[in-house]
């Protein structure tokens, strides 16, 4: 290996702190070692901390802020393993007490290190590998970075295996796997570690989540940064693994920015009316993003139009399976074509000159673009197809047809008086989560974390049986029964590859299939830090007994509004009321999927009286037969909450049979029926779940320990609930007071995540959430009412 490679900047890192002269290499394995989950930087003192020259044994200066900055990040370990007596190592070095110093070729240690003196001598160089194992061990590393530069550094690099990595200072024969030219490269080489190391801890500076505008075509999603940034998009389905994931994990897992030359802050962002499609603003520019409708199977085209009068800047980096495959980009003449994905990708891009860059691992596309004021630059982002030939519709009837699909079917609506502009962006959120397959997506993403640096980061890209009854039994209220039918039609299919709806999972793929196993990407940051960036989830192998309830209860709202019950519907609810008449009885994880055991939870049980109970009234209304045994079930189920849900201790129906802790969605014993909101016990537990539960402007789900470090945020579906128990039980006030703050939660455009922390005032979970947006048009249209 020689020092005369091919340099390149580090991605992430700022110019003023990335090396000057890093071999290509040498910046790639800086990048796997920012991204290690327990990292062990050490190095020797002579030739990597300071040159070699003993008439000048003082450290560099860089080489020693860059020590202490990587010994300030959590899950990071400094050592310097040196020849000289420990005394003379610390005098010399300088350095604090958080960087590990070893002397004596690894016999002297500044803190307390259990030594075997069979496997040592103090005289042998070869000691400096047994003391940096030694550390591995103590501090329970996953990778260690050593540099050296001095005698007796190839046994050190010989020991180094898997993830490690060894760094040769200078020249001279070593079987170390990479090379720097000099000490003040190795200096460097810290400083660009310590950067984008801080960057994969703590996440870049994140957009806020309500902040985020989705596309959709219904057979994709995307998501738009009000600077006009594609932070999230995934292909050939919405739970694929993503092309573009910058929300997620900066720039090193995809870009794709459009913005003015003379730079500036954009000056607003917003859906042209009735639409998904996306317009964010500059002064003299515009960028219009949208999904295009009527593309073939399995492909897909985000478009962007720049219009203006000022040259516009565009940086195009694909970053498909998470940032993970490398990519090329090659230049054609109408456009960019992309290799690197499991599917063709190419940028039909007319007209526009671009440079490529390669960052190493991975192409980038740059140009600078000149739209006029009666021609605008447009970019088609075409997924699934290597085509660069001109469409058959020009770019303006395109953007028109797809505008229309949405307006159109919105036209039709019958949106509540309340909050109606917010209801109709609520009722095409709900609609843009609907797939082609019936399947409803629970929200657009994976892992915008409840609570910023924590591990509840879940992937709500799939169909939960219960969320997509829900969220299409909303706008069956509204007045749109396709997505409904289309979404029994899922289940359907599901319920027939299964020997019984009894087993039932509670989520599936969006195409109706199981999910694989849950996986971490270990290379994203994740949003603001907050890792682990999950794909998959686990609670698809829980018992969860609530989900019979919504989607029998779907079946009753669509059959009032078709004035009529198909056979299969009732096939599908006869079956599914067998099914809890078998496992009612039986403790689950419930509505909130906790990871932690079995409980008998009141949501639970009051889910399956609603199955027997709808399922009754439908036999009833339709003129179906119904299995004798169901009504003394469902009265022997509610008899049974009645008695064992409600805690005398707590004055409220709590979670489950066994604690007096609450749960938010307790509040169905009323809101379902199964009690009258009259009653005292329940007007009782919405007193008890307002002083525990709420907050201010939002509503936990609980407070307990669930069994997961951290906290969260109010949730935005229990918020929801509460005003809906407040204006059963005759609180008006109350009820127009919590929905005025769950107005103020949407973002400038109209969407609305998860949750929301009340102490930082900030947004939080996954984006845009389906429960959020059906609980909110359900709260317009009861203040419509009530």
């Amino acid at each position: 290996m020689t020092v005369t490679q091919a340099v390149e900047a580090v991605p992430g890192v700022p110019e003023d702190t990335a090396p000057a002269l890093m071999p290509v290499d040498v910046r790639q394995r800086v990048s796997a070692l920012a991204r290690t989950s327990r990292l062990l930087v050490a190095c020797d003192y002579d030739g990597a901390l300071s040159t070699v020259d003993p008439a000048d044994r003082r450290p560099l200066p860089e080489a020693l802020r860059a020590l202490r900055d990587l010994a300030d990040l959590p899950g990071t370990v400094c050592a310097v393993i040196s020849g000289r007596p420990l005394r003379d190592l610390a005098a010399l070095s300088r350095l604090p007490a958080e960087v590990r110093l070893v002397g004596a070729h690894g016999t002297e240690f500044d803190t307390d290190v259990t030594v075997d003196p069979d496997h040592r001598t103090a005289d042998s160089p070869s000691d400096k590998a047994a003391a940096l194992e030694l550390l591995r061990d103590q501090v329970e590393a996953t990778a260690i970075l050593y540099i050296g530069g001095g005698e007796g550094e190839e046994p050190v690099f010989m020991r180094l295996t898997g993830a490690d990595a060894g760094v040769r200072v200078g020249e001279g024969p070593t079987v170390a796997s990479h090379r720097v030219a000099d000490t003040p490269t190795a200096a460097a080489l810290l400083s660009a570690l310590a950067a984008e190391r801080r960057f994969w801890v703590f996440g870049e500076r994140p957009t806020p989540i309500e902040r985020m505008s989705m596309l959709s075509n219904q057979g994709s999603v995307a998501l738009v940064g009000p600077d006009a940034r594609l932070l999230w998009f995934c292909h050939p389905e919405p739970d694929s693994n993503a092309v573009f994931a910058e929300v997620l994990g900066g720039r090193q897992a995809g870009v794709f920015a459009v913005a003015p030359a003379h730079g500036g802050r954009p000056l607003g962002q917003r859906y042209l009316p009735g639409t998904m499609t996306v317009r964010t603003r500059w002064s003299r520019m515009d960028v219009t993003d949208y999904l295009a409708h009527g593309t073939p199977q399995g492909r897909t085209d985000l478009i962007r139009v720049i219009s203006g009068v000022t040259p516009a800047t565009v940086e195009f980096a694909p970053r498909p399976d998470f940032g993970r495959a490398p990519v090329r980009i090659t230049p054609r003449e109408d456009g960019l074509l992309v290799e690197g994905a499991d599917f063709p990708m190419a940028l039909y891009s007319p007209g526009v000159e671009w440079e490529i860059d390669h960052d190493g691992v991975s192409d980038i596309a740059r140009a600078v673009v000149h739209p006029r004021s009666e021609q605008p630059v447009v970019l088609e982002l075409r997924c699934g197809t290597d085509s660069l030939v001109r469409g058959t519709l020009p770019e303006s009837e395109r953007q028109r047809t797809s505008g229309e699909h949405w307006s159109r079917w919105l036209d039709g609506l019958t949106l509540p008086d309340t909050a109606q502009q917010l209801a109709a962006r609520s009722a095409l959120t709900l609609r843009g989560l609907c797939t082609p397959s019936g399947g409803v997506m629970a929200a657009a993403t994976t892992s915008l974390p409840e609570e910023i640096g924590g591990v509840r980061n879940w992937d709500y890209r799939y169909c939960w049986l219960r969320d997509g009854a829900l969220t299409v039994q909303s706008l069956v209220s509204l007045g749109s029964t396709a997505e409904a039918e289309e979404f029994l039609d899922w289940v359907h299919r599901v319920v027939d590859s299964l020997p019984g709806p009894e087993t039932l999972r509670p989520l599936y793929s969006l195409r109706g299939t199981n999910l694989g196993p849950e996986e971490v990407i270990e290379s994203l940051s994740g949003y603001a830090g907050s890792r682990p960036v999950r794909i998959g989830n686990l609670a698809d192998h829980q018992v969860q007994l609530d989900v019979f309830g919504p989607v029998v209860e779907l079946i009753e709202k669509l059959s009032s509004v078709r004035g009529t019950l198909a056979d299969r519907d009732w096939d599908l609810v006869r079956s599914m009321a067998e099914a809890v008449a078998r496992r009612w009885h039986e403790p689950d994880h419930g509505i909130w999927e906790e990871r932690d055991e079995p409980r008998q939870r009141v949501y639970s049980k009051v889910m399956c009286w609603l199955t027997l109970d709808r399922a009754v009234a439908l036999a009833r209304v339709y003129g179906r037969e119904v299995d004798p045994s169901w009504p003394d079930l469902r009265d022997g189920i509610a008899a049974e909450v009645l008695d064992k849900g409600w805690n005398e201790e707590a004055q409220a129906f709590t979670t489950a049979y066994d604690g007096t802790d609450l749960d938010a969605a307790s509040l169905h014993i009323g809101l379902s029926g199964l009690i009258d909101p009259a009653d005292e016990r329940f007007q009782a537990t919405v007193t008890a779940v307002e002083a525990e539960l709420r907050s201010g402007p939002t509503v936990y789900r609980y407070h307990r320990d669930d069994g997961l470090p951290g906290g969260e945020g109010g949730f935005h579906l229990c918020t929801a609930w509460l005003i809906e128990a407040y204006l059963l039980t005759g609180r008006r006030a109350e009820a127009d007071e919590l929905f005025k703050h769950l107005v103020d939660c949407a973002g400038p455009t109209g969407l609305i995540p998860e949750e929301f922390d009340p102490v930082t005032e900030r947004a939080l979970g996954n984006h845009p959430q389906a429960y959020s947006h059906l609980g909110l048009i359900r709260c317009a249209q009861l203040l419509d009412r009530l």
